[in-house]
């Protein structure tokens, strides 16, 4: 186990708590008040059982963080009412991820995507993709003459079904980048 600070604390990173259970960071905020002492909310997810918690630290309590390692799996593909299908590239093992743990990062899943599975002890606990993916834009509003504020957004529907906020001249069939994490707009894609 790896001693670590309250403040130090990421999403994706996998504590050991009193109770001897392993818990996965599915958030985390620090709060500094003028007066009084520092603060990291964490909320976490038991991963035996998927019983969520939010625990309130000081900055500087110590934490365990438990041995995992991080372990570089392909996306096959999903298996309707099982969960998502990975393959481990060097020794060709594959294994099921709940849809429970992969959340939110769904919609973002594409057949040879390559992510990065927290592994404990033979376990999947959590799931990293990569930070940006390129995704073609299937609707959008048209361009509106005059509109040229380069802060001004439209709402566009990316191909895998999110909705994204875009600058006014992207249109229909242009591939643009997005952070996985939020969903947002990050560029024009160069492809």
């Amino acid at each position: 186990m790896v001693k670590v600070i309250a403040s130090d604390v990421r999403k994706g990173n996998v504590l050991e708590r009193e109770d001897g259970k392993l818990y996965v960071v599915m958030s985390h905020e620090t709060f500094r008040p003028g007066k009084g002492t520092p603060t990291t909310t964490v909320v976490m997810r038991r991963i035996i059982d998927g019983v969520k918690t939010t625990e309130t630290y000081k900055t500087t309590d110590a934490l365990e963080k438990a041995f995992v390692e991080e372990v570089k799996h392909t996306y096959l593909y999903e298996d309707a009412g099982v969960g998502f299908v990975f393959m481990n590239p060097t020794t060709y093992e594959q294994i099921t991820v709940s849809k429970e743990m992969v959340g939110d990062a769904e919609p973002y899943l594409t057949p040879e995507m390559e992510v990065f599975l927290t592994m404990h002890d033979g376990q999947a606990l959590s799931i990293e993709l990569p930070p940006r993916v390129a995704l073609e834009i299937v609707e959008t509003e048209p361009v509106v003459r005059g509109q040229t504020a380069s802060s001004s957004y439209k709402p566009a529907k990316l191909a895998n079904g999110v909705r994204t906020m875009v600058p006014p001249h992207i249109e229909v069939g242009t591939r643009v980048v997005v952070s996985t994490e939020d969903g947002s707009y990050v560029e024009r894609a160069k492809d």
